[in-house]
Parts: C-alpha cells; sequence; structure tokens
C-alpha cells in the first residue's frame, strides 16, 4: 500500500484529502505544519508528500528545498497559488508536479498514480500486460501479440495510464488531467481523437472493439479480449 504525506495547515482540507486518499488504497498521514512535515519524511519515509505552501510556521516554497535536503520522496504541490512563473520556480526546484487548488480528490489521486509510476514503484516497475498488450511504463515501449508499437508520446501516455487501471473504467475526466494535464476538463473530442488512433494501432474500430472499450456516460477501459 503506497504511503502519503498531506501537508495542509487548513483542517478541512485536510481531511477532506485524507479520507479520500484512504479510500482509494493508501495509507495516509497528515501534518499541519513544515516542521511536522519534515519529521514525518524521515521518521515515517512517505512514497510522496502532497505539500500546501500557505503553512502557518513556515512557507512551502521554503520547506521544498529542505525536503530535497534529507529525501528523494517525490512532491505534488498543491496551492492556490496558480501564478505560472511560481509554478515553474518550483518545478525546477525540485517539485514532481503542481496542482492548483481547488482540485478534485480524483485528480489528485491519479497525479500521485503518475509520480508513483515515473519513480518506478514496486507495483508499477514491471512490464504492464492485459492480453497481447505489453506496455513498459519505464523504457515507454509498447508491444501487440510480440509485435512493438509506433507510439506517439500522447497515444504511449494514454495506453500506459488504461493499462495501469485496466480493467476499470477511466473517466475523460481523469485522462485529461493525467494525460494531457488539464484539471479543467473541455477537451473530451481531444480524448476521444487520440482514442480513435490508438484503436487503429491495436487493430480494432469503436464499433467492434477488442481491447478499449468504451462505456457510454462513463469513459473507457482497457481490457484483454474475452476467450
Amino acid at each position: 500500500m503506497p504511503s502519503v504525506l498531506v501537508v495542509e495547515d487548513d483542517q478541512h482540507i485536510r481531511g477532506a484529502v485524507a479520507r479520500t486518499l484512504a479510500a482509494a488504497g493508501y495509507a495516509v498521514r497528515t501534518e499541519p505544519t513544515a516542521a511536522g512535515a519534515l519529521t514525518a519524511v524521515v521518521d515515517w519515509r512517505p512514497d510522496v508528500v502532497v505539500l500546501d505552501l500557505g503553512l502557518p510556521d513556515l512557507d512551502g516554497t521554503q520547506v521544498l528545498p529542505m525536503l530535497r535536503g534529507v529525501s528523494d520522496v517525490p512532491v505534488i504541490v498543491a496551492t492556490a497559488r496558480d501564478d505560472e512563473r511560481e509554478m515553474v520556480r518550483l518545478l525546477d526546484a525540485g517539485a514532481d508536479d503542481y496542482v492548483v487548488k481547488p482540485y478534485s480528490g480524483e485528480q489528485l489521486a491519479a497525479r500521485i498514480r503518475a509520480v508513483l509510476r515515473r519513480h518506478g514503484d514496486g507495483e508499477r516497475s514491471a512490464p504492464l500486460t492485459i492480453g497481447g498488450v505489453e506496455v513498459d511504463v519505464p523504457r515507454r515501449v509498447a508491444s501487440l501479440d510480440g509485435i512493438p508499437l509506433e507510439l506517439s508520446r500522447l497515444e504511449f501516455d494514454l495506453l500506459a495510464h488504461l493499462a495501469a487501471r485496466s480493467p476499470e473504467v477511466v473517466t475523460r475526466r481523469e485522462l485529461l488531467a493525467e494525460v494531457w494535464h488539464q484539471p479543467h476538463g473541455g477537451g473530451d473530442k481531444t480524448v476521444d481523437v487520440h482514442l480513435s488512433w490508438l484503436r487503429r494501432k491495436l487493430g480494432e474500430t469503436a464499433a467492434e472493439p477488442r481491447y478499449l472499450h468504451t462505456v457510454r456516460g462513463v469513459g473507457v477501459k482497457l481490457e484483454a479480449p474475452a476467450g
């Protein structure tokens, strides 16, 4: 069970995020201060840190380099500050991702999964296999029935995300947030176009799907063919 440290001074937000992540299968610890966060990172050694910037004892922009001084744990900055220059500065300073409030629990959970995959957590280090589809996320290669697939970057990211969630149905909102990094939606057509391209490379169509199945009004899932 991956562990997540949530550093957030707002008690309401802290509790809501903790409940959502716990329901999603994570071990969660929360801290309201920078001092508590630094102690928890050293003592508890979480797999991911979700870091708010507006902490009462020290600004999160100062906490990030301190975390980097004691651990290489992935850090997702979660804040109401949406200034692009600040975002770029924090990513350059060692943050692994940046999410702007208000965000949904679903979006945060998706970003945590993405960060864990990029950092090669034990569950995702081996190739993902769904029927004849194999996706090697660290090496960014995929194959169908042993034949390499020629995929664009977005096609690979889309396939990898669906493979990691297989056989669950993934919403378009989640795909936009994780693959296209568009947390506010508005790009359903983009998802549909890339799904269409991916279907062609998997040798199927929307009318006659083998691996990619659309669940009307919900989303899409990657599932091995029956039999």
